[in-house]
């Protein structure tokens, strides 16, 4: 069971290499789904069953509904999880509901920790870049709340590097709480996390956290070269899809991870979460799920490891985009 879990960068606390992502639990987002509590129970409890113990939400995830079907599902096993929530997001029409400010931020953790039935946050992060507040009244905000109890540690979703690492500098500047995690959108066919921020993460400590491990589906081997699409996808309609995708790159990755899969038993969603895991400086990778059967054929990939060859065989079908100055710095670097 030791190896289902990995230490949350530098941090003390340990969360399992799979984490359920909550977007799925509530009534308000049927473009994505619209779980019921039962529903949402249920896979709550397969995943603390299976020794999951990390889960993901944010306020703006059905408009707060997603933290208390989560607090519901979690009820007295609450102490057995890991929590992670966000705030950064508009959350009702008043002009200073949104944001990073340091009257937004005092105002949401309260309604989180009300919503999720519980005293503190094990991880709260901030959802994006707010470049209309001064980053020290954010992370002076973060770090009070952090001495307070009301969170044990922060993380940032979705900044570039430059952003994180300007982030890392005043908190150290000013012996104020950094952030542990970067929460970044990640998957073999969206790679341009490897050109900054995976090395940034690598360097400074910061545990990542994948989200979108398989690219809105399409890694999960329902698209098919030729065939038509699943009605009611989430790329079912690709001029309306949020990912933006080079598809015909994508079907010759999905044949690959099919094939892999297959000298295993496995399926091609397992492989592809795979080797995210065996990427350096991962560690939990973010899973959504609308049925059991789905969680079950996630939580599979834990049951077997990818091999050194396998993963060069799925990075040469799909490498990160050359873009510059990175391609100059690695040819200085090849003739050092």
């Amino acid at each position: 069971m030791s190896d289902l879990y990995r230490f949350l960068g530098r941090t003390g606390i340990k969360v399992s290499k799979l984490c359920l992502g909550t977007m799925t639990f509530g009534t308000q987002w049927p473009q994505v789904a619209t779980l019921s509590q039962k529903e949402a129970d249920a896979l709550v409890g397969r995943c603390l069953d299976a020794g999951i113990n990390f889960f993901d939400t944010a306020d703006v995830y059905h408009d707060g509904e997603s933290e208390e079907y989560l607090a519901k599902a979690l009820g007295a096993r609450r102490a057995q999880a890991v929590v992670a929530t966000k705030v950064r997001g508009r959350v009702s029409p008043d002009p200073n509901d949104v944001g990073l400010s340091r009257r937004h931020i005092r105002r949401s953790v309260e309604d989180s920790l009300r919503r999720l039935a519980t005293d503190y946050l094990d991880l709260y992060q901030v959802h994006g870049w707010d470049a209309r507040t001064p980053l020290e009244e954010t992370l002076s905000t973060l770090d009070d709340l952090v001495r307070e109890g009301k969170v044990r540690y922060v993380g940032a979703s979705n900044f570039a590097a430059w952003q994180l690492m300007k982030s890392l500098g005043i908190a150290d500047r000013h012996g104020w709480e950094r952030f542990a995690t970067l929460q970044p959108l990640y998957n073999l066919l969206q790679r341009e996390l490897e050109l900054e921020l995976l090395p940034l993460c690598r360097d400074q400590g910061l545990g990542v956290l994948p989200w979108s491990p398989l690219a809105a589906g399409f890694l999960s081997g329902k698209y098919r070269r030729g065939t038509p699409r699943p009605p009611g996808a989430r790329l079912a309609d690709r001029e309306k899809a949020f990912l933006k995708l080079d598809e015909e790159r994508g079907f010759g990755v999905v044949e690959e991870l099919e094939r892999i899969a297959a000298a295993r038993g496995a399926t091609v969603a397992q492989a592809a979460l795979n080797w995210l895991l065996a990427r350096d400086g991962v560690t939990s990778v973010i899973i959504g799920a609308r049925t059991p059967q789905q969680l079950d054929d996630n939580l599979g990939a834990l049951g077997w490891e990818m091999t050194e060859d396998e993963v060069a065989r799925l990075d040469a079908l799909a490498p990160p985009p050359r873009l510059y100055p990175y391609w100059m710095i690695e040819a200085f670097h090849t003739n050092r």
